[in-house]
């Protein structure tokens, strides 16, 4: 059965919560007044991407889609602190990019093994052994666990590869793939039949190099006509460009200026990349006959042109030979990085972190009003409402937030509900005078 090539996938991801505190106090014979003892709870688990060389699909995200990692464990008597979830670690190919829902970029794998946390996991509730203080020897309270984080995310592959054969349909890029390396692409004599990228290694001098057959091209790619974005953004990460021509077509100089066109209109830089013309499947009469005038004009643009023939094998060892060549002054000049020939949008993002304590307060209706804000809404998950001192201990969070004085000022009576987050509360006229 043939192997599903995904490069693009939406899957949901959801960092553990933090384990609860706990509320336990000492004893033991012959300690009468042995004070508090409950623990903190343990981290929730983080949500880790790493970039797996081994992968070069995204096809495991096809069967699952939610990914939740584990909670921290429950805080113990005797001071004793919960376990620490594991993490959960989602290996994605090399090439990967990670996207919000709004399509801003989180990060992009670009290296192997390159790790990226993008869900931290919640911390543990404390247990009231931490909120003893001179005033208070017996705290009747501890925290919940930190709720973790959740979001869907978008994926989308693309692939890393040295260099990446380009051209129309049925220029024999498949064939030139399963000829200079290991690769079983789907060949056949008509067009369209690479429907999905094809990766192979090519072995030089014992040393290697990933070669990317990218599907034929036609016009209008650069506007998605005919999958052109799906197979264009492929050719960004190559360093070198094999550029092939059927020299057998009517006119292999207009392909060839059809597919330099979509190129430059997808991405100006990709004209840039060194880039070896070379006109396949030479051993055909026809093609021989045409190939002179069609090596002077091609020259005269300023290109390397090489003749082969993929069925025959002609002339392909000089081409791989050649090809290796340039990808080693590549190499040489630069970095051995991918940085480089991205576009800016794809260049890791760092965003600063959000002022945790803004806030909205929004009256919905009469008698119902809705406050937001990150800090307030973890602040009321993180609440045990059993206990009337964490009660109390919210209300001065409220309070030194401003939340309160900012729900008086929008009208806000005693008995009216206050959804913090999606908890409901009812406010207390005397809540407001403490």
């Amino acid at each position: 059965m043939a192997v599903q090539f995904l490069d693009e996938a939406r899957i949901f991801i959801k960092s553990g919560d933090g384990g609860d505190g706990m509320v336990s106090f000492r004893r033991e014979k012959y300690v009468p007044r042995g004070g508090p003892s409950g623990g903190d709870g343990g981290r929730g688990g983080d949500i880790v991407f790493v970039a797996n060389p081994k992968l070069n699909t995204l096809r495991n995200f096809a069967n699952q889609v939610h990914y939740r990692a584990e909670n921290g464990k429950r805080g113990g008597s005797g001071n004793k602190t919960g376990a620490d979830a594991p993490d959960l670690v989602i290996e994605v190919p090399v090439g990967t990019l990670i996207r919000d829902e709004e399509g801003r970029l989180i990060a992009d794998l670009t290296r192997p093994e390159q790790r990226v946390v993008v869900l931290k996991g919640g911390r543990g509730g404390r247990g009231n052994a931490r909120f003893k203080s001179s005033t208070n020897q017996a705290p009747r309270m501890a925290e919940k666990g930190e709720p973790g984080q959740e979001m869907w995310v978008q994926l989308e592959l693309k692939l890393v590869a040295d260099v990446g054969i380009v051209g129309v349909p049925n220029a024999g890029k498949s064939t030139l793939l399963s000829v200079i390396s290991n690769a079983k692409p789907r060949i056949a004599d008509y067009p369209f039949t690479t429907l999905v990228p094809n990766l192979g290694v090519v072995y030089v001098d014992y040393q290697e190099m990933v070669v990317a057959d990218i599907p034929g091209l036609v016009e209008g790619a650069h506007q998605g006509i005919g999958l052109g974005h799906d197979f264009l953004r492929h050719v960004q990460r190559t360093r070198v460009l094999i550029h092939l021509l059927d020299g057998t077509a009517p006119d292999p100089l207009a392909d060839f200026h059809q597919i330099n066109t979509e190129l430059a209109l997808f991405d100006e830089r990709l004209l840039e990349r060194p880039m070896v013309v070379v006109v396949n499947k030479i051993d055909m009469p026809n093609a021989q006959t045409t190939f002179p005038d069609l090596q002077v004009a091609l020259q005269e643009l300023g290109y390397e042109v090489m003749a082969i023939s993929a069925l025959t094998h002609q002339n392909v060892d000089k081409l791989v030979k050649r090809v290796f060549e340039l990808l080693q002054t590549v190499k040489d000049q630069e970095p051995i990085t991918f940085d480089d020939v991205m576009s800016e949008d794809e260049v890791p993002v760092y965003e600063m972190p959000p002022d945790e304590s803004f806030f909205t307060v929004e009256r919905v209706r009469d008698g119902v009003f809705q406050v937001r804000g990150q800090r307030i809404e973890r602040a009321a998950a993180m609440t045990h409402w059993d206990y009337d001192q964490a009660l109390n201990r919210f209300q001065r969070i409220l309070e030194a937030m401003g939340v309160s004085k900012a729900l008086e000022n929008a009208g806000v009576q005693s008995g009216d509900s206050v959804f913090i987050g999606d908890l409901e509360l009812e406010w207390h006229a005397e809540t407001e005078e403490d």
